[in-house]
Protein backbone atom coordinates (compact mmCIF):
# COMPACT_ATOMS: atom_id res chain seq x y z
CA UNK A 1 0.00 0.00 0.00
CA UNK A 2 1.10 3.39 -0.47
CA UNK A 3 2.20 5.80 2.33
CA UNK A 4 0.17 8.30 4.05
CA UNK A 5 3.02 10.75 5.72
CA UNK A 6 1.89 12.41 9.31
CA UNK A 7 2.89 16.10 9.34
CA UNK A 8 1.77 16.45 13.10
CA UNK A 9 1.16 20.48 13.94
CA UNK A 10 0.13 20.22 17.72
CA UNK A 11 2.86 22.07 18.79
CA UNK A 12 2.37 25.13 16.26
CA UNK A 13 -1.65 24.97 15.20
CA UNK A 14 -2.52 23.15 18.08
CA UNK A 15 -0.59 25.53 20.61
CA UNK A 16 -2.88 28.42 19.22
CA UNK A 17 -5.93 27.42 21.53
CA UNK A 18 -6.31 29.94 23.88
CA UNK A 19 -5.04 29.10 27.34
CA UNK A 20 -2.83 26.15 25.79
CA UNK A 21 1.03 27.87 26.18
CA UNK A 22 3.58 25.55 26.48
CA UNK A 23 6.94 25.92 27.80
CA UNK A 24 9.93 25.12 26.12
CA UNK A 25 10.25 22.20 28.26
CA UNK A 26 6.90 21.08 27.58
CA UNK A 27 7.02 21.39 24.09
CA UNK A 28 10.37 18.96 24.05
CA UNK A 29 8.24 16.55 26.20
CA UNK A 30 5.21 16.25 23.55
CA UNK A 31 7.86 16.36 20.51
CA UNK A 32 9.82 13.23 22.09
CA UNK A 33 5.90 11.57 22.43
CA UNK A 34 5.61 12.29 18.77
CA UNK A 35 8.56 10.82 17.82
CA UNK A 36 7.49 7.61 19.73
CA UNK A 37 4.44 7.73 17.97
CA UNK A 38 6.18 7.61 14.72
CA UNK A 39 4.62 10.65 12.99
CA UNK A 40 6.85 11.86 9.68
CA UNK A 41 6.85 15.70 10.44
CA UNK A 42 6.69 18.11 13.64
CA UNK A 43 5.90 21.23 12.91
CA UNK A 44 7.46 22.63 16.50
CA UNK A 45 6.25 26.30 15.98
CA UNK A 46 6.33 29.55 14.15
CA UNK A 47 10.14 30.94 14.97
CA UNK A 48 9.88 34.24 13.97
CA UNK A 49 6.76 35.24 16.24
CA UNK A 50 8.50 35.22 19.50
CA UNK A 51 11.97 34.94 20.47
CA UNK A 52 10.62 32.65 23.39
CA UNK A 53 8.98 30.39 20.05
CA UNK A 54 12.22 30.87 17.82
CA UNK A 55 14.07 28.87 21.00
CA UNK A 56 11.43 26.43 21.58
CA UNK A 57 11.96 25.29 18.04
CA UNK A 58 15.73 25.48 18.10
CA UNK A 59 15.56 22.79 21.56
CA UNK A 60 13.17 20.33 19.71
CA UNK A 61 15.54 20.53 16.36
CA UNK A 62 18.46 19.79 18.19
CA UNK A 63 17.27 17.00 20.71
CA UNK A 64 14.25 14.67 18.67
CA UNK A 65 16.75 13.29 15.91
CA UNK A 66 14.24 10.68 15.00
CA UNK A 67 12.02 12.52 12.46
CA UNK A 68 11.87 15.92 10.83
CA UNK A 69 11.22 19.57 12.49
CA UNK A 70 9.85 22.12 10.74
CA UNK A 71 8.94 25.78 11.30
CA UNK A 72 6.22 28.15 9.47
CA UNK A 73 7.43 31.05 7.82
CA UNK A 74 5.36 33.60 5.91
CA UNK A 75 6.57 34.54 2.61
CA UNK A 76 8.85 36.59 3.63
CA UNK A 77 12.86 36.40 3.35
CA UNK A 78 13.19 37.45 7.49
CA UNK A 79 10.52 34.87 8.56
CA UNK A 80 12.27 32.04 6.25
CA UNK A 81 15.77 32.98 7.49
CA UNK A 82 14.29 32.47 11.28
CA UNK A 83 12.87 28.93 10.47
CA UNK A 84 16.07 28.00 9.00
CA UNK A 85 18.15 29.20 12.19
CA UNK A 86 16.01 27.54 14.39
CA UNK A 87 15.86 24.22 12.59
CA UNK A 88 18.88 24.05 10.52
CA UNK A 89 20.68 21.69 13.27
CA UNK A 90 17.53 18.86 13.02
CA UNK A 91 18.63 15.74 11.55
CA UNK A 92 15.79 16.55 8.84
CA UNK A 93 14.90 20.45 8.68
CA UNK A 94 11.97 21.37 6.66
CA UNK A 95 10.78 25.07 5.94
CA UNK A 96 7.20 25.90 5.55
CA UNK A 97 6.06 28.73 3.88
CA UNK A 98 2.12 29.72 4.22
CA UNK A 99 0.18 32.51 1.83
CA UNK A 100 -3.01 33.06 1.04
CA UNK A 101 -4.29 32.31 -2.41
CA UNK A 102 -8.50 33.08 -1.82
CA UNK A 103 -9.22 36.19 -3.43
CA UNK A 104 -10.86 36.76 0.68
CA UNK A 105 -7.43 36.92 1.08
CA UNK A 106 -5.75 38.61 -1.50
CA UNK A 107 -8.23 41.93 -1.51
CA UNK A 108 -9.19 41.86 2.23
CA UNK A 109 -5.67 41.10 3.71
CA UNK A 110 -3.03 41.85 1.49
CA UNK A 111 -4.43 44.52 -1.12
CA UNK A 112 -2.51 42.84 -3.95
CA UNK A 113 -3.40 41.07 -7.23
CA UNK A 114 -2.72 37.52 -8.07
CA UNK A 115 0.03 37.63 -9.93
CA UNK A 116 1.67 40.22 -7.32
CA UNK A 117 0.64 36.80 -5.10
CA UNK A 118 1.71 34.70 -7.29
CA UNK A 119 5.45 35.94 -7.59
CA UNK A 120 5.68 36.23 -3.87
CA UNK A 121 5.17 33.06 -3.24
CA UNK A 122 7.44 31.43 -6.39
CA UNK A 123 9.92 34.04 -5.00
CA UNK A 124 10.28 32.55 -1.53
CA UNK A 125 10.20 29.37 -2.70
CA UNK A 126 13.52 30.54 -4.07
CA UNK A 127 14.77 31.67 -1.39
CA UNK A 128 14.30 28.79 1.22
CA UNK A 129 15.65 26.21 -1.83
CA UNK A 130 19.10 28.43 -1.15
CA UNK A 131 19.22 26.78 2.23
CA UNK A 132 17.10 23.43 1.73
CA UNK A 133 15.35 21.42 -0.65
CA UNK A 134 12.90 20.36 1.89
CA UNK A 135 10.67 23.18 1.48
CA UNK A 136 6.80 22.90 1.83
CA UNK A 137 4.72 25.84 0.67
CA UNK A 138 1.13 26.18 1.98
CA UNK A 139 -1.80 27.59 -0.24
CA UNK A 140 -3.71 29.40 2.68
CA UNK A 141 -7.79 29.28 2.23
CA UNK A 142 -7.32 27.04 -0.62
CA UNK A 143 -11.18 26.01 0.23
CA UNK A 144 -11.95 29.27 -1.34
CA UNK A 145 -9.59 30.09 -3.76
CA UNK A 146 -10.44 30.21 -7.51
CA UNK A 147 -10.06 26.89 -8.81
CA UNK A 148 -7.78 27.72 -11.69
CA UNK A 149 -6.12 29.72 -10.33
CA UNK A 150 -4.78 27.36 -7.55
CA UNK A 151 -3.83 24.78 -10.34
CA UNK A 152 -1.67 27.68 -12.09
CA UNK A 153 0.00 28.34 -8.11
CA UNK A 154 0.14 24.76 -7.33
CA UNK A 155 2.07 24.50 -11.20
CA UNK A 156 4.24 27.43 -10.12
CA UNK A 157 5.39 26.62 -6.57
CA UNK A 158 6.45 23.41 -7.72
CA UNK A 159 8.59 24.13 -11.14
CA UNK A 160 10.37 26.49 -8.01
CA UNK A 161 11.24 24.01 -6.12
CA UNK A 162 8.37 23.18 -3.37
CA UNK A 163 8.37 19.22 -2.70
CA UNK A 164 5.29 19.60 -1.01
CA UNK A 165 2.35 21.50 -1.53
CA UNK A 166 -0.79 21.74 1.19
CA UNK A 167 -3.92 22.71 -0.10
CA UNK A 168 -5.27 24.06 3.21
CA UNK A 169 -9.26 24.66 4.24
CA UNK A 170 -8.34 26.94 6.72
CA UNK A 171 -11.65 28.10 7.52
CA UNK A 172 -13.06 24.77 7.73
CA UNK A 173 -15.59 26.06 4.73
CA UNK A 174 -15.73 23.08 2.23
CA UNK A 175 -17.90 19.77 2.45
CA UNK A 176 -16.27 16.49 1.60
CA UNK A 177 -17.32 16.51 -1.43
CA UNK A 178 -16.19 19.49 -2.14
CA UNK A 179 -12.92 19.16 -0.73
CA UNK A 180 -12.09 15.71 -2.85
CA UNK A 181 -12.70 17.33 -5.62
CA UNK A 182 -10.42 20.10 -5.35
CA UNK A 183 -7.49 17.80 -4.68
CA UNK A 184 -8.46 15.39 -8.03
CA UNK A 185 -8.61 18.40 -9.81
CA UNK A 186 -4.58 19.30 -8.91
CA UNK A 187 -4.34 15.99 -9.84
CA UNK A 188 -5.75 16.06 -12.73
CA UNK A 189 -4.39 19.19 -14.12
CA UNK A 190 -1.22 20.33 -12.93
CA UNK A 191 0.99 18.99 -14.98
CA UNK A 192 4.07 18.40 -12.94
CA UNK A 193 2.08 17.57 -9.64
CA UNK A 194 4.16 14.09 -9.49
CA UNK A 195 7.03 15.89 -8.52
CA UNK A 196 5.38 16.92 -5.01
CA UNK A 197 3.55 15.57 -2.23
CA UNK A 198 0.04 17.05 -1.79
CA UNK A 199 -1.10 17.55 1.75
CA UNK A 200 -3.94 18.45 3.20
CA UNK A 201 -4.67 20.74 6.38
CA UNK A 202 -8.06 20.66 7.37
CA UNK A 203 -10.07 22.99 9.93
CA UNK A 204 -13.42 22.30 11.91
CA UNK A 205 -15.40 25.23 11.53
CA UNK A 206 -18.20 23.01 10.55
CA UNK A 207 -17.14 19.57 12.01
CA UNK A 208 -15.87 18.23 8.96
CA UNK A 209 -12.14 18.10 9.11
CA UNK A 210 -11.58 14.87 9.73
CA UNK A 211 -13.84 13.61 6.86
CA UNK A 212 -12.22 16.82 4.56
CA UNK A 213 -8.73 15.34 5.16
CA UNK A 214 -9.65 11.61 4.24
CA UNK A 215 -11.63 12.76 1.23
CA UNK A 216 -7.91 14.46 0.26
CA UNK A 217 -6.22 11.21 1.00
CA UNK A 218 -8.64 9.48 -1.07
CA UNK A 219 -8.25 11.73 -3.72
CA UNK A 220 -4.58 11.73 -4.07
CA UNK A 221 -3.32 13.29 -1.34
CA UNK A 222 -0.30 11.79 0.56
CA UNK A 223 0.52 13.73 3.56
CA UNK A 224 -2.10 14.52 6.27
CA UNK A 225 -1.44 17.90 8.75
CA UNK A 226 -3.24 17.21 11.94
CA UNK A 227 -3.28 18.00 15.76
CA UNK A 228 -3.40 15.53 18.70
CA UNK A 229 -6.97 15.40 20.67
CA UNK A 230 -7.95 18.11 17.27
CA UNK A 231 -6.42 21.43 18.68
CA UNK A 232 -6.41 24.14 16.42
CA UNK A 233 -7.38 27.51 15.82
CA UNK A 234 -11.16 28.21 16.80
CA UNK A 235 -12.84 24.88 16.48
CA UNK A 236 -9.56 22.95 16.03
CA UNK A 237 -8.12 20.83 12.97
CA UNK A 238 -8.38 17.10 11.99
CA UNK A 239 -7.54 14.89 14.84
CA UNK A 240 -4.67 12.89 14.47
CA UNK A 241 -6.27 9.93 16.00
CA UNK A 242 -8.68 10.08 14.27
CA UNK A 243 -7.56 10.10 10.52
CA UNK A 244 -4.88 7.42 11.45
CA UNK A 245 -7.40 5.03 12.83
CA UNK A 246 -10.18 5.62 9.92
CA UNK A 247 -6.72 5.00 7.64
CA UNK A 248 -5.93 2.01 9.33
CA UNK A 249 -9.52 0.34 10.19
CA UNK A 250 -10.60 1.47 6.54
CA UNK A 251 -7.55 -0.08 4.94
CA UNK A 252 -9.60 -1.81 2.58
CA UNK A 253 -11.58 1.12 0.97
CA UNK A 254 -8.53 4.19 1.56
CA UNK A 255 -5.71 1.58 0.29
CA UNK A 256 -3.21 3.33 2.49
CA UNK A 257 -1.17 3.11 5.11
CA UNK A 258 1.22 5.15 7.65
CA UNK A 259 3.71 4.91 10.04
CA UNK A 260 2.35 5.92 13.39
CA UNK A 261 2.78 3.31 16.14
CA UNK A 262 -1.25 3.18 17.12
CA UNK A 263 -0.64 1.80 20.61
CA UNK A 264 1.11 5.14 21.68
CA UNK A 265 -2.06 7.18 20.66
CA UNK A 266 -3.39 7.43 24.17
CA UNK A 267 -0.54 8.27 26.17
CA UNK A 268 0.40 11.27 23.64
CA UNK A 269 -3.52 12.15 24.01
CA UNK A 270 -2.63 12.51 27.62
CA UNK A 271 -0.12 13.82 27.29
CA UNK A 272 -1.44 16.43 25.91
CA UNK A 273 -4.08 17.28 27.17
CA UNK A 274 -2.30 17.03 30.57
CA UNK A 275 0.38 19.87 29.32
CA UNK A 276 -2.13 22.36 27.50
CA UNK A 277 -4.76 21.96 30.13
CA UNK A 278 -6.84 21.23 27.25
CA UNK A 279 -9.75 18.31 28.29
CA UNK A 280 -10.39 15.57 26.46
CA UNK A 281 -14.32 15.33 25.78
CA UNK A 282 -15.55 11.97 26.91
CA UNK A 283 -17.27 11.03 23.67
CA UNK A 284 -14.30 11.68 21.77
CA UNK A 285 -13.49 9.59 19.32
CA UNK A 286 -10.43 6.69 19.60
CA UNK A 287 -9.11 8.94 22.98
CA UNK A 288 -12.57 9.91 24.51
CA UNK A 289 -12.85 8.43 28.13
CA UNK A 290 -16.24 6.93 26.82
CA UNK A 291 -14.98 5.88 23.37
CA UNK A 292 -14.53 2.12 24.48
CA UNK A 293 -16.82 2.15 26.88
CA UNK A 294 -20.63 0.12 27.11
CA UNK A 295 -23.55 1.07 29.38
CA UNK A 296 -26.27 -0.23 27.54
CA UNK A 297 -27.46 -3.80 28.57
CA UNK A 298 -27.69 -4.54 24.63
CA UNK A 299 -24.41 -3.62 23.95
CA UNK A 300 -22.66 -5.09 26.79
CA UNK A 301 -24.10 -8.07 26.30
CA UNK A 302 -23.02 -7.76 22.75
CA UNK A 303 -19.49 -7.34 23.44
CA UNK A 304 -19.16 -10.25 26.05
CA UNK A 305 -20.72 -12.81 23.65
CA UNK A 306 -18.36 -11.10 20.37
CA UNK A 307 -16.50 -7.82 20.66
CA UNK A 308 -16.99 -6.99 17.12
CA UNK A 309 -20.45 -6.65 17.49
CA UNK A 310 -19.96 -2.82 18.98
CA UNK A 311 -16.43 -2.39 18.53
CA UNK A 312 -14.70 -2.01 15.15
CA UNK A 313 -11.23 -1.01 17.07
CA UNK A 314 -9.50 -3.12 19.45
CA UNK A 315 -9.01 -0.56 22.26
CA UNK A 316 -5.15 -1.94 22.70
CA UNK A 317 -4.63 -0.73 19.42
CA UNK A 318 -4.70 2.93 20.39
CA UNK A 319 -2.82 2.12 23.59
CA UNK A 320 -6.05 1.43 26.05
CA UNK A 321 -5.95 -1.41 28.25
CA UNK A 322 -9.45 -2.84 27.32
CA UNK A 323 -13.07 -1.88 26.72
CA UNK A 324 -14.99 -0.72 29.61
CA UNK A 325 -18.13 -1.62 31.16
CA UNK A 326 -20.06 0.91 32.46
CA UNK A 327 -22.68 -0.33 34.93
CA UNK A 328 -25.64 1.79 35.12
CA UNK A 329 -29.41 0.93 35.67
CA UNK A 330 -29.66 0.22 31.99
CA UNK A 331 -26.75 -2.85 32.43
CA UNK A 332 -28.33 -5.94 32.43
CA UNK A 333 -27.03 -9.57 34.37
CA UNK A 334 -24.43 -10.47 32.02
CA UNK A 335 -22.55 -6.95 32.50
CA UNK A 336 -22.90 -7.32 36.15
CA UNK A 337 -21.64 -10.71 36.43
CA UNK A 338 -18.64 -10.48 33.78
CA UNK A 339 -18.01 -7.47 36.39
CA UNK A 340 -18.41 -9.73 39.33
CA UNK A 341 -15.71 -12.20 37.95
CA UNK A 342 -13.14 -9.90 36.83
CA UNK A 343 -13.41 -8.65 40.67
CA UNK A 344 -12.92 -11.96 41.43
CA UNK A 345 -16.46 -13.00 42.81
CA UNK A 346 -17.07 -16.24 40.56
CA UNK A 347 -19.00 -18.33 42.84
CA UNK A 348 -22.16 -17.15 43.54
CA UNK A 349 -25.74 -19.70 43.60
CA UNK A 350 -27.66 -18.45 40.77
CA UNK A 351 -30.27 -17.09 44.00
CA UNK A 352 -27.43 -15.04 45.84
CA UNK A 353 -26.94 -13.48 42.56
CA UNK A 354 -30.53 -12.49 42.16
CA UNK A 355 -30.06 -11.26 45.51
CA UNK A 356 -27.10 -9.22 44.27
CA UNK A 357 -28.51 -8.07 41.28
CA UNK A 358 -31.56 -6.40 42.72
CA UNK A 359 -29.31 -4.65 45.41
CA UNK A 360 -27.44 -3.04 42.43
CA UNK A 361 -30.34 -2.22 40.76
CA UNK A 362 -31.61 -0.37 44.12
CA UNK A 363 -28.42 1.28 44.16
CA UNK A 364 -28.07 1.60 40.11
CA UNK A 365 -31.19 3.53 40.10
CA UNK A 366 -30.00 6.31 42.16
CA UNK A 367 -26.53 6.71 41.11
CA UNK A 368 -25.22 7.57 37.01
CA UNK A 369 -22.81 4.86 37.51
CA UNK A 370 -22.01 1.93 39.51
CA UNK A 371 -18.48 1.53 40.48
CA UNK A 372 -16.39 -0.92 41.13
CA UNK A 373 -16.26 -0.23 44.99
CA UNK A 374 -19.60 0.61 44.99
CA UNK A 375 -19.87 -3.09 43.80
CA UNK A 376 -17.69 -4.44 46.71
CA UNK A 377 -19.43 -2.88 49.25
CA UNK A 378 -22.88 -4.07 47.62
CA UNK A 379 -21.44 -7.79 48.30
CA UNK A 380 -19.97 -7.22 51.71
CA UNK A 381 -23.23 -5.69 52.85
CA UNK A 382 -25.19 -8.91 51.33
CA UNK A 383 -22.17 -11.25 52.63
CA UNK A 384 -22.99 -9.60 56.57
CA UNK A 385 -26.85 -9.80 55.94
CA UNK A 386 -26.57 -13.65 54.86
CA UNK A 387 -24.02 -14.51 57.94
CA UNK A 388 -26.22 -12.45 60.35
CA UNK A 389 -29.82 -14.20 59.94
CA UNK A 390 -30.96 -11.15 62.56
CA UNK A 391 -32.05 -7.70 62.71
CA UNK A 392 -33.10 -6.44 58.88
CA UNK A 393 -33.97 -2.90 58.56
CA UNK A 394 -37.29 -2.78 56.27
CA UNK A 395 -38.13 0.69 56.22
CA UNK A 396 -36.82 3.84 57.79
CA UNK A 397 -38.37 7.37 57.89
CA UNK A 398 -36.63 10.80 59.66
CA UNK A 399 -37.72 14.03 59.76
CA UNK A 400 -35.15 16.67 61.16
CA UNK A 401 -34.22 19.97 60.35
CA UNK A 402 -33.45 23.69 62.11
CA UNK A 403 -36.81 23.63 63.54
CA UNK A 404 -37.16 20.96 66.55
CA UNK A 405 -35.78 17.46 67.49
CA UNK A 406 -35.14 15.10 64.71
CA UNK A 407 -37.73 12.02 65.01
CA UNK A 408 -37.44 9.04 63.08
CA UNK A 409 -39.52 5.71 62.76
CA UNK A 410 -38.54 2.43 61.45
CA UNK A 411 -39.65 -0.96 60.79
CA UNK A 412 -37.60 -4.02 61.47
CA UNK A 413 -37.97 -7.55 60.77
CA UNK A 414 -36.34 -10.10 63.50
CA UNK A 415 -34.58 -13.25 63.57
CA UNK A 416 -38.67 -14.97 64.18
CA UNK A 417 -39.45 -12.95 60.64
CA UNK A 418 -42.44 -11.03 62.20
CA UNK A 419 -41.86 -6.63 61.89
CA UNK A 420 -41.86 -4.34 64.06
CA UNK A 421 -42.25 -0.71 64.46
CA UNK A 422 -40.86 2.06 66.83
CA UNK A 423 -40.40 5.42 66.63
CA UNK A 424 -37.68 7.62 68.57
CA UNK A 425 -36.43 10.85 68.34
CA UNK A 426 -32.96 12.40 68.81
CA UNK A 427 -30.36 15.23 68.43
CA UNK A 428 -30.10 14.80 64.78
CA UNK A 429 -31.88 11.78 62.35
CA UNK A 430 -28.96 9.14 62.80
CA UNK A 431 -29.68 9.17 66.59
CA UNK A 432 -33.58 9.35 66.46
CA UNK A 433 -33.06 6.47 64.31
CA UNK A 434 -30.91 4.41 66.42
CA UNK A 435 -33.46 5.49 69.43
CA UNK A 436 -35.96 3.72 67.62
CA UNK A 437 -33.91 0.50 66.76
CA UNK A 438 -32.80 0.39 70.56
CA UNK A 439 -36.52 -0.23 70.81
CA UNK A 440 -36.88 -3.53 68.77
CA UNK A 441 -34.02 -5.09 69.38
CA UNK A 442 -33.76 -4.65 73.16
CA UNK A 443 -29.68 -4.66 73.28
CA UNK A 444 -28.13 -2.35 76.23
CA UNK A 445 -25.43 -1.55 74.33
CA UNK A 446 -23.17 1.79 74.18
CA UNK A 447 -22.04 3.54 70.51
CA UNK A 448 -18.37 3.72 70.63
CA UNK A 449 -17.43 5.05 67.13
CA UNK A 450 -19.32 6.43 64.08
CA UNK A 451 -17.83 7.25 61.02
CA UNK A 452 -18.77 7.66 57.38
CA UNK A 453 -16.73 7.47 54.52
CA UNK A 454 -17.84 8.16 50.58
CA UNK A 455 -17.02 4.85 48.91
CA UNK A 456 -16.93 6.31 45.24
CA UNK A 457 -16.64 10.38 44.36
CA UNK A 458 -19.20 12.53 43.53
CA UNK A 459 -22.55 13.66 45.17
CA UNK A 460 -24.45 10.36 44.46
CA UNK A 461 -22.20 8.30 45.85
CA UNK A 462 -22.69 5.17 48.38
CA UNK A 463 -22.19 6.12 51.66
CA UNK A 464 -20.31 3.98 54.26
CA UNK A 465 -20.64 3.75 57.52
CA UNK A 466 -18.41 2.13 60.82
CA UNK A 467 -19.51 1.46 63.93
CA UNK A 468 -18.33 0.22 67.02
CA UNK A 469 -20.68 -0.47 70.28
CA UNK A 470 -20.05 -2.04 73.51
CA UNK A 471 -22.30 -4.94 74.87
CA UNK A 472 -22.70 -6.73 77.44
CA UNK A 473 -18.62 -6.19 78.05
CA UNK A 474 -17.75 -6.53 75.01
CA UNK A 475 -16.65 -4.83 71.73
CA UNK A 476 -18.48 -5.01 68.48
CA UNK A 477 -17.99 -3.78 64.71
CA UNK A 478 -20.87 -2.83 62.35
CA UNK A 479 -20.76 -1.74 58.75
CA UNK A 480 -22.86 -1.02 55.97
CA UNK A 481 -23.22 0.91 52.68
CA UNK A 482 -26.01 2.65 50.93
CA UNK A 483 -26.62 5.86 48.98
CA UNK A 484 -29.08 6.91 52.03
CA UNK A 485 -26.12 8.06 54.78
CA UNK A 486 -29.16 7.29 57.68
CA UNK A 487 -30.06 3.40 55.92
CA UNK A 488 -26.25 3.03 55.71
CA UNK A 489 -25.91 4.27 59.77
CA UNK A 490 -29.21 1.87 60.76
CA UNK A 491 -27.77 -0.97 58.67
CA UNK A 492 -24.02 -0.56 60.17
CA UNK A 493 -25.77 -0.23 64.02
CA UNK A 494 -28.14 -3.24 63.17
CA UNK A 495 -24.57 -5.41 61.91
CA UNK A 496 -22.85 -4.68 65.44
CA UNK A 497 -26.54 -5.38 67.39
CA UNK A 498 -26.65 -8.83 65.57
CA UNK A 499 -23.15 -9.75 66.07
CA UNK A 500 -23.73 -8.98 69.84
CA UNK A 501 -27.03 -10.93 69.36
CA UNK A 502 -25.17 -14.25 68.58
CA UNK A 503 -23.11 -13.50 71.20
CA UNK A 504 -26.38 -14.25 73.60
CA UNK A 505 -25.89 -11.03 75.01
CA UNK A 506 -29.37 -10.59 77.13
CA UNK A 507 -31.98 -7.95 76.43
CA UNK A 508 -32.59 -5.47 78.80
CA UNK A 509 -35.85 -4.57 77.69
CA UNK A 510 -39.19 -6.25 76.09
CA UNK A 511 -38.68 -5.70 72.44
CA UNK A 512 -41.67 -3.06 71.30
CA UNK A 513 -44.55 -4.92 69.87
Amino acid sequence: MEKVYVFDTTLRDGEQVPGAKLAAAEKLEIARQLEALGVDVIEAGFPASSPGDFEAVRNIARNVRGVSIAGLARAVPSDIDAVWEAVKEAANPQIHIVLGVSDVHLRGKFHKSREEILRMGVEAVRYARAYTSNVEYSTEDAGRADLDYLCRFVEAVIAAGAKVVNIPDTTGYCYPKEFGHIIRTLMERVPNIHQAIISVHCHNDLGMAVANTLAGVRNGARRVEVCVNGLGERAGNAALEEVVMALKTRADYFGVETGVRTEEIFRTSRLVSTLTGIVVQPNKAIVGANAFAHSSGIHQDGVLKERSTYEIIDPGLVGVAESKLVLTARSGRHALRAKLEKLGYKDFSEGHFQQLYQRFLEVADRKKEVYDEDLEAIISDELRRDEACGYVLEEAAVTCGTKGAATAEVAVRGPEGTVRRAKGGGSGPVDAAYVAVDQIVGIPCKLLEFSLQSVTEGIDALAQVHVRIEAGGKLYAGRAAHSDIVVSGVNAYLDALNKAASKEVPAAVKPAG
